[in-house]
This record gives C-alpha cells, structure tokens and sequence, in this order.
C-alpha cells in the first residue's frame, strides 16, 4: 500500500503552526518584561520617619523619594522589584498591581496615603504628579485623601 499525500502536508502545516506559535510567544514574553519591573526601597529616615524610594532604570526614573511625616517608623528596611504579583512589602499594602507589561502599575496604601505608580505619570493621593528624578515629596497626614465610600452589597436576584 503506498502512503497517502495527505500527510506530508498535514506536518507541514503542523510544524508551520508550533513555529509560528513559539515566535509569537518569545515576542509576547519580550514585549512583557523589556522595560524592566518598579523598584521601591522601604527605608527609615535618620529620625525614623519611614520612606520610600522609586527607581525604574528603563524610564529614567531614579531615586524618587516620598516621605511620610507623622507616621511611626517600622524600622524594616528592603527592595521590592514589582516583576511578579504578590509580593510582601516592608510596610503599607499593595492594593493594586497590573505587572502584564512591565513596569506595569502598582498602588499602595501607605498609612492612609494612597500612592499609584503608573509609567507616564506619578499619583499620590488621587492627584498626579510628573515623573523626577532626585526629587524629595513630602508628605503629613493633613495631605490623606477622603475614604472613598464602600459600595453595600445588594442582594442577588433571579
């Protein structure tokens, strides 16, 4: 019996698909990770004031520091490089991340201070802020944001 014509072309076609499959995936995983995750230091000033400090190499941001007056020092110290979700940080809380294309956005909460860490623009407190580098914000806790209100769950319906 001679070997039909249909599976030649059948592999063919199949290895065609997993090449085309590998390089769209090595891209992708490219595009993703190219510029680079946020760095933030969680440090203390000399007077025990805790602070932060926010690098990102790849937009040409570094040392950004934001300081919180009034606020109790942990004295924990560390660096977190936002590349994956779910990172425990020193101090405060990761309310939101979005890593899918680094460097992604990450917001935190930091004694009541909500602080957004976005590629094109800085938030702090729902008020943005351009991106410089060696600057020094300071902030007390007469500059905290309202609460937003806490939406009430509604009973479900069928």
């Amino acid at each position: 019996m001679q070997p039909s014509g249909f599976v030649k072309p059948v592999l063919v076609g199949l290895l065609m698909a997993v090449a085309i499959y590998a390089a769209g995936f090595a891209l992708d995983q490219h595009l993703r990770t190219r510029r680079g995750p946020w760095e933030v230091t969680f440090t203390t000033e000399t007077s025990g004031v805790p602070a932060i400090i926010v690098n990102q190499p790849k937009l040409n941001l570094a040392n950004l520091k934001i300081v919180f007056l009034g606020e109790a020092g942990t004295n924990v110290h560390g660096a977190v490089a936002f590349d994956i979700p779910q990172k425990p940080v020193p101090f405060g809380k990761v309310k939101f991340e979005d890593l899918t294309y680094l460097p992604g956005t990450v917001t935190f909460d930091f004694f009541g201070h909500e602080i957004e860490l976005l590629p094109r623009t800085l938030y702090i407190n729902r008020k943005a802020y351009p991106w410089n580098s060696n600057e020094t914000i300071t902030l007390s806790a007469a500059d905290k944001p309202l609460a937003l209100p806490v939406p009430k769950a509604k009973p479900w319906k069928r």
